[in-house]
């Protein structure tokens, strides 16, 4: 594997090299075939369209190569004006004047166009450490549960993801948040940042699961845009059950004797759409394991648009013995059934009980509001 990375690396750079140096030729080619028609008597055109190399070069080229072309344009048109005999006219030393106005303008846009790439690079670099630090791999065992976690952020261009997690233990039992922030750009960071705190906050004050969610919609409607929202689940473990809200978001999956989508009987709308949320609860079995996912998942699509079979190939996947390789295998998967990389967002949280005690009656939600199932 590392030989395939380090040949990848070597192709790479070297088509990326490639390309930089055949941008200053094809400029220099470009302003060599104006100046030589330029020497033509029949050529009708002046010296001044030597400017289109610099124009050329601008947008791909920092200052300093950028200055090499128009240096070059220039020498080309001094030649091709003595070639034809115009130095001394009044015409040449306009068209020079004009040439030499415009290579300083394509000096001038290339100089700003290299700064704001270097400060997006700044930006970015930013972004994606701040991403780092809010999604972290995570392999915790707390409150009796297991939890371990892990995204990938594979959409290319993209300075973060929108994918989120978080898991916090409470008085009201071990709690977990898994979302989907929509878009891919600083502000989704943002949403995402607000979320996994406002969740932090909360999750520690608020008795019920569904006000916490009502909570936390009001928390982060404010800094939502009017087309923003977040897909969400968030799971509450009690002993022996997890109980669950479901914001639009893809239902958990429980794998153990089977393996079965943890569905909500209505859906609700995401957070930042003012949901009416409603609880259900599943119980839990020895052995049991739930996985929660994103949408990258689960609408990962083949060459015929077929969605990803996801509860056939996750128990599958469960069956390995450690959630570092449920995941791998996972995404080995998703690679195997889209036929290239995963290309979007794919966050999975995995839970596992580490201790089964029957729940009370007293600790469980109002029936109204809940589903239970064997």
């Amino acid at each position: 594997m590392a030989v395939r990375a380090v040949g990848w690396w070597r192709r790479e750079t070297s088509t990326r090299s490639r390309r930089s140096r055949g941008r200053p030729v094809l400029a220099l080619g470009v302003s060599g075939l104006l100046a030589v028609l330029s020497g033509l008597g029949s050529w009708q055109l002046g010296v001044a369209v030597l400017v289109i190399g610099p124009v050329l070069a601008c947008p791909r080229l920092d200052a300093r190569r950028t200055a090499a072309v128009v240096g070059w344009a220039l020498l080309l048109a001094l030649g091709a004006g003595a070639a034809r005999g115009l130095m001394a006219t009044p015409g040449f030393g306009i068209e020079f004047l004009v040439l030499l106005a415009g290579g300083t303008l394509a000096v001038r846009d290339a100089a700003r166009h290299t700064a704001n790439a270097a400060a997006l690079a700044r930006a970015t670099e930013v972004a994606q450490a701040s991403q780092n630090a809010i999604l972290r791999p995570m392999s915790v065992e707390i409150g009796g549960i297991e939890v371990c976690a892990r995204h990938h952020c594979a959409v290319q261009g993209a300075s973060v993801c929108g994918d989120l997690y978080a898991v916090v233990h409470t008085p009201y039992g071990v709690r977990l948040l898994i979302g989907d922030v929509r878009g891919h750009d600083l502000d989704a960071l943002r949403t995402t940042a607000a979320t996994i705190g406002a969740f932090k906050d909360l999750a520690y004050l608020t008795p019920g699961l569904t006000d916490l969610v009502t909570a936390l919609d009001a928390r982060i409607a404010p800094e939502l845009g009017p087309e923003d929202f977040v897909t969400a689940v968030l799971a509450e473990f009690a002993p022996g059950e997890v109980r669950l809200v479901n914001c639009g978001h893809p239902a958990p999956i429980r794998a153990g004797k089977q393996v079965r989508l943890l569905e909500p009987l209505e859906p609700t709308p995401p957070l930042g759409l003012h949901p009416e949320p409603r609880l259900y609860r599943f119980y839990l079995s020895g052995g049991d394991r739930i996985l929660f996912y994103t949408d990258g998942l689960s609408e990962a699509r083949d060459a015929n648009g077929a969605d990803f079979p996801l509860l056939e190939r996750v128990g599958d996947a469960l069956a390995a013995l450690s959630p570092s390789d449920v995941f791998d295998t996972l995404y080995a998967m998703v690679a195997a059934h889209t036929g290239r990389e995963p290309t979007d967002d794919i966050a999975l949280a995995l839970c596992r009980p580490t201790s089964m005690v029957a729940p009370s009656p007293a600790a469980r939600p109002p029936n109204t509001a809940a589903r239970t199932e064997s």
